[in-house]
């Protein structure tokens, strides 16, 4: 399904931090993840506010929803099958989630390529990708 403007994007935005979330909430009541509780509880609260920033970034820029089209931008690169954490060994848990940040990172990056017409907007897009990154490397090491 391509993205093909403002409100598609921060729309699959907001749907892939939901999803995050609820991957770091179910890896946090997985005994196999003990060891890196910390930083998946940290992935899991910037996710919810990943979410009320993007949500408040198109409240308020609602009329950029009408202004500017994308093109060559689709989702199928950024949607990965999630397992459930709960069977899951501490190992692949952690292979997972290091996945979804790296997944994100691109995504957020790409999706601020594409909006930097909206420079405010494409700077929140390179604050989230921060983030990620940061979760990547501390799951990392």
């Amino acid at each position: 399904m391509p993205l093909i403007n403002f409100g598609s994007i921060l729309n699959f935005s907001i749907e892939l931090e939901t999803l995050d979330e609820q991957f770091y909430t179910a890896a946090l009541n997985n005994p196999a993840s003990a060891a890196q509780k910390s930083v998946f509880e940290q992935c899991l609260n910037d996710c919810k506010k990943n979410q009320k920033i993007l949500q408040r970034t198109r409240r308020e820029n609602v009329t950029e929803m009408i202004l500017e089209n994308i093109s060559d931008f689709t989702r199928a690169p950024f949607v990965i099958e999630t397992r459930n954490p709960d069977g899951m060994n501490g190992q692949e848990v952690l292979e997972m989630a290091g996945k979804l940040e790296e997944r994100a990172e691109n995504y957020y990056l790409q999706a601020a390529e594409k909006m930097k017409a909206q420079s405010e907007v494409a700077r929140i897009l390179k604050q989230v990708a921060k983030k990620r990154t940061a979760h990547r490397n501390s799951l990392a090491g």
